[in-house]
């Protein structure tokens, strides 16, 4: 494999860092490479914003999920699907644009994912780990007046960085599944009772199939922090909903 490939797959997230910090220089290439990232018609449907504030850190740290590495992280950048903006340079230009629709929210949430995922890339190339913080679409109200988010605006993903510390570089990746479970010729295929058991074959352990997927429904599809996201997306959906006469 050639270094690119090698560095997608020895990727893992790291929660862990030492007190080193992130050079300017390493800082910057790291926001860089994030706008190189592929972008609907190159609008960049994305707000970058970069968390300095140590009390906004350990009030992020504790509005999703209670996870208190994210106030150690030495980089919080928090990827923001950015529907206003482009409302704004139409409106400079004497235009009257029609409210954003779920559409333009999709679009720049891909947008902002694609440009976070660029950053993850670029930072373990320098040797710097990275961690996806999908809680960040909690707790709707107060993050909206923490991060002062207007209408159309959402905070698709939160990445934190810093240098891992050994134990973190040593700790074996999670087994993906292989690329038969995942990839479907040409239409979507739905899995047979057999398909599915092979594919937890080996992260069931000492478990049984029921077993082991009631335990993960439980703590992850059916858990405290998973119908917050729920609720908080219907929050800020409703900025959709109210009109153009918000800017």
């Amino acid at each position: 494999m050639n270094e690119v490939l090698e560095a997608l797959h020895r990727r893992k997230s790291v929660r862990v860092f030492t007190e080193e910090e992130i050079s300017k220089e390493d800082r910057e290439a790291i926001l860089h490479a994030s706008l190189q990232a592929p972008s609907a018609g190159c609008q960049l449907l994305y707000t970058i914003l970069d968390i300095t504030d140590q009390s906004k850190k350990e009030k992020l740290a504790d509005l999703c999920d209670h996870q208190p590495f994210i106030a150690k992280a030495k980089l919080v950048l928090i990827y923001c699907a950015d529907c206003r903006k482009w409302l704004s340079f139409y409106k400079e230009a004497g235009l009257a644009p029609r409210t954003p629709g779920p559409g333009d929210l999709l679009l720049a949430a891909e947008d902002a994912l694609i440009a976070a995922q660029n950053a993850v890339t670029a930072a373990e190339s320098l040797g710097i780990g990275s961690c996806y913080i999908g809680d960040v679409m909690e707790n709707a109200e107060e993050m909206k007046e923490l991060l002062k988010l207007p209408a159309y605006v959402y905070p698709a993903c939160m990445l934190v960085f810093g240098h891992p510390v050994s134990q973190q570089k040593e700790r074996k990746k999670p087994e993906r599944f292989a690329l038969s479970d995942i990839v479907c010729e040409n239409a979507y295929q739905e899995k047979t009772s057999e398909e599915i058991r092979s594919m937890f074959a080996k992260k069931t352990g000492s478990q049984s199939y029921e077993e082991w997927m009631e335990a993960f429904w439980k703590r992850k599809y059916e858990s405290d922090f998973s119908n917050e996201m729920n609720r908080s997306m219907e929050v800020y959906l409703k900025d959709f909903q109210k009109g153009a006469d918000l800017l």
